[in-house]
This record gives structure tokens, sequence and C-alpha cells, in this order.
């Protein structure tokens, strides 16, 4: 069981789904539902007056809402919060959606009508690996990816990496930190730091997720599936 407390926002322009995911989660005493918004607008406000101590681990986003709709949600935070980990509330989602989010770097899909232990399940996964990734998300995935043209277009700014990028790329897969990494390495911190940067830039991805899937992609890294 975690002994950390799971900050999470919901954002939904449906006060009833709001109300009902909460009511969902306030029974577990591991997750923490610290604020919730109808709009995007409203989100981005609450973000850029709360104290780094009160800035949320996970937000889960309805992408469909108006007049921000999630998707230009999600791509605003994650270029101002490359970290906060997104996980996607939607009714529906299509294949070629998913690999565009997938590609933004969100953490996770959720149906709204998935179950309690779906929801926990996927929300104590994000938090503590970064990503939830069911069997059917996975099916959907390659289906997108099935022809070299899609593959090509999820990193469209794609360069080679070299071997030691590589090297590098497999040991973020595996949860390693910087510091681990320069160990296992024999190289300095600030090498891999430059090394992370780099390999950001090459893919076109924007944070650690990013990095993960085009691993997965690239038949880097296995796939972490929940079966």
């Amino acid at each position: 069981m975690m002994s950390e407390k799971i900050k999470i926002i919901l954002v939904d322009d449906e006060q009833l789904i709001l109300e009902g995911i909460k009511m969902l989660l306030s029974a577990k005493e591991n997750i923490s539902v610290d604020f919730m918004a109808t709009g995007g607008a409203e989100t981005l406000s609450h973000l850029e007056n709360i104290t780094s101590d009160n800035f949320p681990d996970i937000a889960m986003i309805d992408v469909q809402m108006q007049p921000m709709d999630g998707f230009e949600l999600v791509e605003i935070l994650k270029k101002r919060y490359p970290e906060l980990k997104i996980i996607i509330l939607s009714s529906h989602y299509k294949s070629s959606v998913l690999g565009y989010m997938v590609k933004l770097g969100v953490s996770a899909f959720l149906p709204k009508n998935s179950s309690k232990a779906i929801f926990i399940e996927a929300i104590e996964a994000v938090y503590k690996n970064g990503m939830y990734f069911t069997k059917e998300d996975h099916q959907m995935l390659s289906t997108y990816l099935n022809s070299p043209a899609r593959k090509k277009s999820l990193f469209e700014n794609e360069e080679t990496l070299t071997a030691r990028e590589i090297d590098v790329v497999k040991l973020i897969c595996k949860e390693k930190t910087n510091q681990e990494i320069a160990e296992i390495l024999f190289l300095s911190p600030r090498t891999v730091e430059s090394h992370r940067q780099r390999i950001l830039d090459k893919i076109g991805a924007r944070n650690t997720v990013g990095i993960v899937i085009y691993a997965v992609i690239n038949d880097i890294h296995p796939v972490p599936i929940k079966l």
C-alpha cells in the first residue's frame, strides 16, 4: 500500500461527472482530489496560483469540453508543466487520437464508464510508473502504427539516436534516475542530462513518458501493458 498521498485535479465540463469521480475516489486514503474545474481557463488559473507543495501529481481531463477542449488544455499543460502526469477521460476515443495524445506524453486513457477498481489501479500505476496501458490500448496503438507512414508521423522530427543515447533510453524506461544512469554508464550526471535533452529534441517528445512511448514503438523497450 502506498503511504504517499496522490494529489489529483479533475477537469470536466459536466459537474455531475466531477462529483461522481470524486465520490468514487473518496474511499481511498492515499488519493486526494484537491481541485475540480469545469474548464481549461479555470484549471490554468488554479495551477498558476498554487505553491509547489500543493501542486498536483496527476490531472484527469475530459477531452470533450467547450470552449477550450481537452486536447488544447493538454498541449498547454505539457508545455508549461512537462512533468505533470495526465490521464485522459473520454466516452470514446479512436486510435488516431490515442497516437496524437501519446506523442504529447499522456500517461493513460480511461473511458468514463471504467470501474472504480480500474480508476484506482490506473491512478496508482501512473503515479508510480508514469503510465498505464491496457491490452486494448496497446492493440489500438499497434493498429494505428501499422503503416510506416503513421509510425513516422507520430515522431515526425525524429533523428537517429546514437548507441549511447539508446543506452540512456533503455535505462530511462527502467525508471533509473540521472545519477543511477551515470553510475551504470560511467558518465557524469550532467552528461546524462545532456543526453536526455538531446533525446527529447531528436524525437520531438515533451517528457519522460514520450521517451518511453518512443522506445516502445521502436522496439527498444517492451510495452508495460496491464493485461
